[in-house]
């Protein structure tokens, strides 16, 4: 049974801003569920689905989940999802600290097959990361601020870490 006021969280912003974590903290031991946008965004690491699949996944998961959080960096995904969301979140903790939790961030089995490659990728995540003000595609400061700022529905921006 759904309820009266369904969980459809949108959680916005740079790679290390803190989404997981706080879809974790917001989710807590209820059985809501969550997608992490990069799960439907890439075919492998750094290389991106066409926008195609990636849509149809995510429209198979807004419809058959009545409760959800989402997170990612990708402004098109995003924007897609909007229209079924209930709040957005956008994380601005600042490159400094972005980059701080990229560093400490665990093995993430589900991206990278073993740590080590995972630590292969880490350099070039982190220069991406430091792009994020200058930016000018669908992942940087300039769109997420153009996104939030046009939302008409309940939102915060959250400009302190949130771990």
């Amino acid at each position: 049974m759904t309820s009266p006021n369904p969980v459809r969280i949108v959680l916005l912003g740079n790679a290390g801003a803190g989404k997981s974590t706080m879809a974790k903290l917001l989710i807590g031991d209820r059985p809501i569920p969550r997608l992490s946008l990069d799960s439907i965004a890439w075919k492998e690491p750094a290389v991106r689905k066409p926008l195609s699949e990636s849509l149809a996944e995510l429209h198979v998961f807004l419809s058959t989940c009545p409760e959800w959080i989402i997170d990612g960096c990708y402004g098109d995904l995003i924007e897609a999802a909007l229209p079924s969301c209930t709040e957005l979140r956008f994380l601005n903790p600042g490159v400094e600290v972005c980059i701080s939790h990229c560093l400490a961030r665990p093995w993430e089995p589900e991206k990278f097959p073993t740590p080590a490659k995972q630590n292969e990728m880490l350099q070039t995540l982190i220069e991406w990361v430091r792009q994020y003000p200058t930016r000018d595609d669908e992942y940087g400061l300039s769109r997420h601020r153009k996104i939030f700022g046009e939302f008409r529905g309940p939102k915060r921006e959250f400009q302190t870490a949130n771990r």
